[in-house]
């Protein structure tokens, strides 16, 4: 639904999880093998990985200012069991949280857990939210100087709140 340009780094793989449900239409990617491929989901995975997009989405409407859309699993709690190791890069020292595993097959909750701690430490966590639009919560990366945006599209969502507002008048 958006057509901001995808969140910066590991930040893409949170938005784009969040971003497999179209509440709107009530479309999953996640239903098909097509939509599993990108996060290396087996069919067997899928609940737990519609556990953490709901969580995730849930985070990032906090970092927006507003309410969970719904009762979820803490999102702490879920990342708290993600095996992560420290990763030293042997060139420059540098070290990182990494998801535990081979590379590319780590679970998805290991990926997403060092995602967000690489987040952190380069601040750009609060910046992933979810657009304030209830018939939509799509994930967006907020670009804007004051990082107060509220909407995933202004020509979609931000367009249908100023326009429902000025109805209301």
């Amino acid at each position: 639904m958006s057509d901001r340009s995808a969140a910066p780094g590991d930040l893409a793989l949170v938005e784009s999880l969040v971003n497999t449900l179209d509440i709107e239409s009530g479309a999953d990617a996640l239903d098909t093998a097509q939509g599993r491929e990108p996060f290396g989901l087996a069919e067997d995975e899928v609940e737990q990985a519609r556990t953490l997009r709901e969580s995730l989405r849930a985070a990032l409407l906090a970092h927006a200012g507003h309410a969970p859309h719904r009762a979820v699993t803490p999102l702490g709690e879920l990342l708290a069991s993600a095996p992560l190791v420290v990763a030293v890069d042997e060139q420059d020292g540098s070290a990182r949280l990494a998801p535990s595993g081979p590379a590319g097959g780590a679970p998805l909750l290991s990926r997403t857990a060092a995602a967000v701690a690489q987040a952190l430490v380069e601040g750009t966590w609060t910046r992933l939210k979810a657009c304030e639009a209830t018939t939509c919560h799509w994930a967006y990366y907020d670009r804007s100087p004051a990082g107060r945006g509220r909407w995933c599209s202004m020509q979609v969502c931000g367009a249908r709140a100023k326009m429902r507002r000025y109805r209301a008048k």
